[in-house]
Parts: structure tokens; C-alpha cells; sequence
């Protein structure tokens, strides 16, 4: 029992967590287009957002001392805190300004950045381990460039018409499709905000071996990125009205943002760069442009083409070769480990039965 439980923590549960976490980012993400396109600040938002994630998780500290024992917290982790939450408020206002100015679809495609960046990343700093002439390395390596390889496809190849489903008729759909956009100029800010974003990974993931306490750590940087955006915010929006968050998509969007982005999406991620590696996080980033595009024939009544179909299956490929390479490289390291302690186990009753005759 004990093996087939820890396959599903350590391997199951990670993976359905976070295809959920890039379902739920995406919906997100076409939220806060529909809720600035009727005039509210990304830089408001981003506060908002992360001060009611912060709001959430004040509990956790203290919780986390009394379920179990943790290591002193030390001015170090508390700069490293810091700077990820310099990194994740820099990236996040970067990346909210790129979908103001483009589209979500166009924010999901440019993700298949991640992988590649985080990638290099963790060779560079010996968290990932490379072996040309193991199968498993060479998956993996081939599997982050044929998903990316599938991300663009999707955002370049449009092909013929497959289908198409008729728009429904809510504000949401309205809303995405008469907002102004400049591609250029968001598709700038989407770039630099996805370089950052492998960055944060490493950091979170070099904060997790320290401090091994996800909610706590969470808290911290929503708490510290609420307050850089507030600091960013006051200087950008001098107009008092912009801070105004009255009843309808616009607070919907803000409290859907802060509980199950800044708050469940950070916390489930933190908890997967600790137990899978920020490769292993990084490589679900490609899937959220198929997601994307799937959900913008749902729910948005946009046209189903061959490029998106062809791309999505290329990205799917791609991505179940990189897991596999992990999964076989985790095989290979723990038969070792298992070896060792069924042959101390085989051990032990046969030297205690010895000397148990000598005496």
C-alpha cells in the first residue's frame, strides 16, 4: 500500500494539480482583461489582489510553528523573501500590463518561454542534472524544445477553419473583443515577464530547501509584493477614483485573483518546486496556450483552426516526453536508495539471529 500511495503523492497528485493551476491561471487571466478593458488599473489590481491573498493567509505563520518543528528564520531567508517578491511584483505588473495591451491567448503563447529559461537556469545552478548519453536527459531536453516548438505553431500557424461555435452573448465576450490592443507593445511586456518568471522559480525553490514551510513563505511574498505594487501604484495612479473598486467584474475579478490566483496558485506552486524541481513547474507553461485556445472556443465563441489543433496535439507530445524522461530519472536514482535499505533489512534479522545462537 505504502507504494502506490506514495506514487500518488509524489507523482499524481503534483501533475492533476497542476494542469489545474494552468486551467485556473488562464481563466484568470481573461477575468482581468474583461476587468480593465472597463477601465481599472493593472497596478491597482495587482495590489488588491495580493493584499487579499496576504489577508487569507495571515493564519499560516502561526499554524506552521505548531504542526511542526522548522528551522529558525533567519535575515537571510527574510532577503531572499524579499527579492522574490521584488521579482514576482515586477513580473506580475509586466505581465498584467502585456494582457492589457494584447490578450490572454497572447499571454499563454509566450509562456513557452518558461521552459527553455528555466531549464538553462537550473543547469546553471546544479538543480537539474544532464547526462547526454542517458535517455532520460535527452527526453527532456527534447521534449522542452518540441513543446515549444508546438506553442509556436499555435501563435503563428493559423491554417483552415475547422469550426466555430456562436459567441455567447455575455459582457465578458463583449468586453475582451472591443478593448484596444497593441500587440507590439504587450507582447514586450509578456517577454520580460517571462523571463522573470523561471527566475522566481529558482529563488522559491532555493527559499523551499531553507525554509520548508509553503504557506508561511506565501504569505510573506504576497504580503511584499502587495506592498511594492502599492509603492509602484501611488506613483503611477495619482487620480485618488482609480482605487475605487465598486461591485461587478471589477471586484470579481480582484477576489477571484487573490484567493485561487495569489493565493491557491502560489501556494500549490511553491508546494511543487519543493517536492518536483522548477523544471517539472516550468513545463506545464506550455499547455496553458492550448488551454487557452480551448477555452476561447468554449466559453468566448472563437474559431477552432488546424494550426491550434496541430499545435496543441505538438505541445501534448512534448510535454509527456519531458515527464517521462523525469519519471525514468527518478526510477533510476530511487532503486538505489530502495536496494540499500531491503538489503540493511535483509541484514539485520540475520546477524541478530546469529548472535543470538552464539549467546
Amino acid at each position: 500500500m505504502a507504494g502506490p500511495g506514495r506514487y500518488c503523492c509524489k507523482d499524481v497528485l503534483p501533475f492533476t494539480a497542476m494542469v489545474a493551476m494552468e486551467c485556473i491561471n488562464v481563466g484568470l487571466n481573461t477575468l482581468f482583461k474583461a476587468a480593465t478593458s472597463k477601465g481599472m488599473s493593472h497596478f491597482v489590481f495587482v495590489v488588491y489582489s495580493y493584499g487579499v491573498a496576504a489577508l487569507v493567509l495571515l493564519p499560516a505563520p502561526f499554524f506552521s510553528y505548531r504542526s511542526r518543528v522548522l528551522p529558525p528564520f533567519t535575515f537571510s531567508i527574510l532577503c531572499k523573501i524579499g527579492l522574490l517578491g521584488l521579482i514576482g511584483s515586477s513580473s506580475q505588473i509586466m505581465g498584467y500590463t502585456g494582457i492589457n495591451y494584447s490578450s490572454p491567448t497572447l499571454a499563454s503563447a509566450i509562456s513557452n518561454l518558461t521552459p527553455a529559461f528555466t531549464f538553462v537556469l537550473a543547469i546553471i545552478f546544479r538543480m537539474e542534472k544532464v547526462a547526454c548519453r542517458k535517455a532520460s536527459s535527452q527526453a527532456k531536453v527534447l521534449g522542452t524544445i518540441v513543446s515549444i516548438a508546438g506553442a509556436f505553431i499555435v501563435t503563428l500557424y493559423k491554417g483552415p477553419r475547422i469550426t466555430t461555435i456562436a459567441s455567447p452573448k455575455v459582457s465578458l465576450s463583449h468586453a475582451l473583443r472591443s478593448s484596444n490592443s497593441n500587440w507590439a507593445v504587450g507582447g514586450l511586456f509578456l517577454t520580460a515577464e517571462y523571463i522573470l518568471v523561471p527566475l522566481w522559480y529558482i529563488v522559491q525553490t532555493q527559499i523551499m530547501k531553507e525554509y520548508p514551510a509553503e504557506l508561511t513563505v506565501v504569505f510573506l511574498y504576497n504580503l511584499c509584493v502587495s506592498f511594492v505594487a502599492a509603492i509602484v501604484g501611488l506613483i503611477t495612479e495619482r487620480d485618488s477614483m482609480a482605487w475605487k473598486v465598486g461591485p461587478g467584474i471589477a471586484l470579481a475579478s480582484v477576489m477571484c485573483s487573490g484567493l485561487f490566483g495569489s493565493c491557491m496558485n502560489n501556494s500549490v506552486h511553491t508546494w511543487a518546486l519543493r517536492l518536483k524541481g522548477p523544471v517539472f513547474v516550468a513545463m506545464f507553461k506550455p499547455l496553458s496556450i492550448a488551454i487557452a485556445v480551448a477555452m476561447g472556443v468554449i466559453f468566448l465563441g472563437d474559431t477552432l483552426y488546424l494550426g491550434s489543433l496541430v499545435g496543441a496535439t505538438i505541445i501534448s507530445l512534448g510535454f509527456y516526453t519531458v515527464m517521462w524522461g523525469k519519471a525514468k530519472e527518478e526510477v533510476s536514482e530511487d532503486p538505489g536508495v530502495d536496494s540499500q535499505e531491503s538489503a540493511a533489512a535483509q541484514k539485520v534479522p540475520l546477524l541478530q539471529s546469529r548472535k543470538n545462537e552464539l549467546v
